[in-house]
Order: C-alpha cells, then sequence, then structure tokens
C-alpha cells in the first residue's frame, strides 16, 4: 500500500487561491511504479538516492556485467556488488544480518527455494513490474514478493583438449577420462546452480521430482571413484586445469567457452537424459537502503532492454515467448543460445523445497 501518496489538501488563502499540497512518497512500501506516482516519479527519486547495492552478481553470470554497467550510465546510479561470488543461501543470510545497514542488498538473484525461504522468513518486499500480468502464475509469488527473471538448462561443459571421448550423458560422467576434473558451481547445499545439477542427475538416474537420491548417490559414486572433486568450477579454475569438467547451465558454461577460446577448447553439451531446467527469481529487500533505485532495477529488467541483454548473456529471459511474439527479442542472441529439443518440466516449488531439505540431510555422504 502506498504510504504518502498525493492527498489534495483545499486551503484559502488570502488572495482566494486555492493550493494543492502533497506528501512525498515512500518507495519502501510502493508496490508499483504506479502507485508512487508513475515512471517519471520512481525514477527521480532513483536518481536522487545515486546507490544500488546488489549481491552475488559475477559480471560474467547471465551477462550481469553487461546489465549493471548499462543500469548505471542510463540513470547515473552506482552498484555496489557486495559478494559477487556468493550464494543464494548467502543472499538470505544477508538480508538477515546486514538488515539496517547500508550494505543490505537492495535486491536479490536467487534459486526458487531460497525465494520462497526469504518470502516465509518476511524478508521480501511486494512489487509488481510493470510487466506483470506478461508473467505467468506460477511463474511469480501471489503477493508479488518474488518472480522468475531468467532461466536455463543443466549442461556439461568439458575441456576438448583434454576429455577426447566427447560426453553425450550423465553416464559418460563415470568414465576414468574424467578422474579429478568433475566440478560443480558451488555447494548444492547452498548454490542454486550446484542443486540444480544434482537434481538433473537424479532425473537421469531414475529419480523424479519426488525422489532427487539418485542424484547424490550418482555423485557419490564420482566421488568414490576420484571423478567428483570438491573445486568450485568457475572460469579460474578451468583455465588453470584444475577442472576438465563442469555440471553447471548451459548459458554459464557457453560462456566459459566465450571468455576462454584461445586457451580452452571448451565445449557444451544439453545431455538428453536428465533434462532439467529451471529459472531464478527476483526479489525486492524489505528492509531496502535505497527503495526507489531497487524498484527501478527491477523495471529495467523487465523491460524489453534488460530481457534482451539476459538473453545476450545465453540465458533464456522469463519473457521471452512473448518478446517473440511481439517482434522485439534480438534474433541474433536468440540463434545462440544452445539447441535444446522438446519441452522443459519444472518441478514445483513444492517439489523443490523438500528435495533441498534431503540434499540438506544427505550431500555431507558425497566424498
Amino acid at each position: 500500500m502506498l504510504v504518502g501518496s498525493l492527498a489534495a489538501v483545499l486551503t484559502l488563502s488570502a488572495t482566494g487561491i486555492t493550493t494543492l499540497a502533497s506528501k512525498a512518497t515512500n518507495w519502501s512500501t510502493a508496490t508499483s511504479a504506479a502507485a508512487g506516482g508513475g515512471m517519471a516519479a520512481l525514477i527521480k527519486a532513483a536518481k536522487k538516492e545515486g546507490q544500488l547495492t546488489v549481491t552475488t552478481l559475477p559480471d560474467n553470470w547471465a551477462n550481469y556485467g553487461a546489465i549493471m554497467k548499462d543500469f548505471s550510465k542510463k540513470y547515473g546510479i552506482k552498484i555496489t556488488d557486495e559478494n559477487p561470488e556468493g550464494s543464494s543461501q548467502y543472499e538470505v543470510d544477508a538480508m538477515q544480518q546486514l538488515a539496517g545497514t547500508s550494505r543490505e542488498p537492495d535486491v536479490l538473484d536467487m534459486g526458487p527455494p531460497f525465494a520462497v525461504e526469504a518470502d516465509q522468513d518476511h524478508l521480501l518486499a511486494p512489487y509488481k513490474v510493470s510487466e506483470w500480468s506478461q508473467i505467468a502464475s506460477d511463474e511469480k509469488a501471489s503477493d508479488a514478493t518474488w518472480y522468475y527473471d531468467y532461466g536455463g538448462y543443466v549442461s556439461i561443459g568439458y575441456n576438448a583438449g583434454v576429455i577426447k571421448t566427447p560426453p553425450t550423458s550423465f553416464a559418460s560422467l563415470t568414465n576414468p577420462e574424467f578422474k579429478g576434473g568433475i566440478g560443480l558451481d558451488g555447494n548444492p547445499t547452498d548454490a542454486g546452480a550446484a542443486f540444480a545439477a544434482v537434481f538433473a542427475a537424479a532425473l537421469a538416474n531414475g529419480g523424479t521430482f519426488n525422489n532427487i537420491m539418485p542424484g547424490i548417490n550418482f555423485f557419490k559414486t564420482l566421488g568414490e571413484d576420484g571423478n567428483f572433486v570438491p573445486a568450485q568450477s568457475t572460469e579460474a579454475t578451468i583455465a588453470s586445469g584444475q577442472i576438465h569438467a563442469s555440471l553447471d547451465w548451459d548459458y554459464l558454461n557457453v560462456e566459459y567457452a566465450h571468455q576462454l577460446k584461445g586457451t580452452v577448447d571448451w565445449k557444451v553439451i544439453v545431455p538428453k537424459n536428465g533434462k532439467y531446467a529451471a529459472y531464478y527469481c527476483q526479489a525486492i529487500s524489505k528492509d531496502a537502503p535505497h527503495p526507489a533505485a531497487a524498484r527501478l532495477w527491477e523495471e529495467y529488467l523487465y523491460s524489453t532492454v534488460g530481457q534482451n541483454l539476459w538473453l545476450e548473456g545465453y540465458a533464456r529471459p522469463v519473457l521471452l515467448s512473448q518478446m517473440i511474439k511481439a517482434g522485439t527479442v534480438n534474433k541474433k542472441a536468440l540463434a545462440a543460445i544452445p539447441a535444446v529439443s522438446g519441452s522443459p518440466t519444472f518441478p514445483s516449488l513444492a517439489q523443490q523445497n523438500a528435495q533441498k531439505q534431503v540434499v540438506l540431510q544427505q550431500w555431507s555422504t558425497v566424498p
């Protein structure tokens, strides 16, 4: 609900002239741009704040480097990225531990189970971006505290200079050729990308959206055989040769191939078995230190410009089908994302939350 919205106050002056007084918008409680007086008012307030604090946004993740640079240039707002290499769980913790400080994140980009956790802990502010009606009901919280932003498929990236037999499935990763070189993008107990990789491995090994244990057992076997290593897969660990194969989102593996061209021959496939797709979520911190800038950031991300910038980072924006239909999609960027056959299926939020608990309880058994 808007606090301090325009209120007409009629006063009669000595000359008989009627004047209009108004109170300033409290953007920390504004649930839409319209509720705060419109986009022009939001832009003005955000520029006045001049700051935006984000967290866990690596420059090479879904084109966030270009996105942050363009937003700052467009609106003259400085972005501080706290802990770029953090996890979704870190974002939840940061809202709680940094509450009331300038370092508290204004906005969040996290896996759905973590967005639900933050919502249940009453850490998020409801806000409907201008494109709210275009986001499907199963892609957003009914109270507008979070909504899907971009997504992709779990893929296998590998160093073709080291791995001479190209992998075609999860089963390929059990080959001795991968010994000492398979990594995940973080720990699945607190990182959405790693959690998705375990889910995909489960589906490839007889599991379901209600049973992630086959995926945990798969990594347990890889660990016992020495193929899986605890080192996190990053551009640096791939370039150094520490990681020869990475189970990660397709848009990240494709970005590694682009960034490491000429240094590492990094190939990417989306395995036919264990096909797992998922979106991340956007949200605004309830106690955002820069509430207007936070809301403007969300408006920017869901604009055609923002959605196409995610696509240029090889990620599939949530409004992709609408942009294709409207003819506003960047066709060159669309052609560059990995081809995938068939339609993806998604676990429900209840299924993701339930299996997250299984991973929290069982992942310690993986060597």
